[in-house]
C-alpha cells in the first residue's frame, strides 16, 4: 500500500517525516509537496497541480489541514481513484468569518513573520482568499471509501468540523487524539501514527 501524505500551510512534505517513520514497512509514503508546481499561488492553481499529479491511478490519501481540505476536494470529484482517505484537522465549508478576520490580522504582520511557510505573505493572502469560497456539503454522502478522520483534543478551531464530517460520511470514524494539538504530525507523531497503522489494517 502507498499512502499519499498532504501537509498543511505553514508545513512542508517534511513535515510527515516524524510520523512516517513509525509506520510498519507495508506502508509506502508518498510526502506531496503541495506548492512544488510552478505558477501563482492560489487554491485552484494547487489542486489542479495536485489533480495532475495523480492522474488516472488509485490513490490512498491522508491530509491535515490544507492537506485535508485538497485530499476531500480530491475524493468528491474522483470518488472511483480514492480507495481510503484519512483527514486530519479537517474542513468542509471553509469558515469565512475566521478567515476574514486572519487575513486583516496577516496584512498588518512583517514579511519576515511568514518566512518559516517558505510562502510570501502575498502568497498566504491569495491562497486564503482564494479558498473562501469552498463548500463540500452536498457531496459528503457520496464518498464510499472508508474514512478516518483525526482531530487534536486541543484543536478547537476543527473539532466540530471533524465530528460534522464523521457524522455526514458515510461509514466514517472519528479519532480525538488526547491532549494534541493542530499539527498532529509533528506533535504527536508516534499516536497518529499508530492510528493510522491500525486503520490501513483494516483497509489492505
Amino acid at each position: 500500500m502507498n499512502v499519499t501524505f498532504l501537509h498543511g500551510l505553514g508545513q512542508t512534505s517534511e513535515s510527515w517525516l516524524k510520523t512516517t517513520a513509525h509506520l510498519p514497512e507495508t506502508i509506502g509514503a508518498e510526502c506531496y509537496n503541495l506548492f512544488q508546481f510552478r505558477g501563482e499561488i492560489s487554491y485552484p492553481n494547487l489542486y489542479h497541480a495536485f489533480e495532475q499529479s495523480c492522474g488516472t491511478r488509485a490513490v490512498h490519501l491522508c491530509g491535515l489541514s490544507l492537506g485535508a481540505v485538497v485530499a476531500l476536494n480530491f475524493a468528491v470529484g474522483h470518488r472511483q481513484q480514492v480507495e481510503s482517505l484519512v483527514l486530519i484537522a479537517p474542513q468542509y465549508k471553509m469558515p469565512r468569518f475566521l478567515l476574514g478576520i486572519q487575513n486583516f490580522i496577516f496584512r498588518f504582520l512583517p514579511d519576515k513573520a511568514f518566512s518559516e511557510t517558505g510562502l510570501a505573505k502575498r502568497d498566504i493572502l491569495r491562497l486564503t482568499a482564494s479558498m473562501a469560497a469552498l463548500d463540500f456539503r452536498q457531496e459528503l454522502k457520496r464518498i464510499s471509501c472508508p474514512v478516518l478522520i483525526v482531530c487534536g483534543e486541543k484543536d478547537r478551531a476543527n473539532r466540530k468540523a471533524a465530528c460534522v464530517l464523521a457524522d455526514k460520511i458515510p461509514g466514517a470514524k472519528l479519532q480525538i487524539l488526547d491532549g494534541a494539538g493542530h499539527e498532529v504530525n509533528k506533535d504527536s507523531s508516534a499516536e497518529l501514527a499508530a492510528l493510522l497503522s491500525s486503520f490501513y489494517e483494516t483497509v489492505l
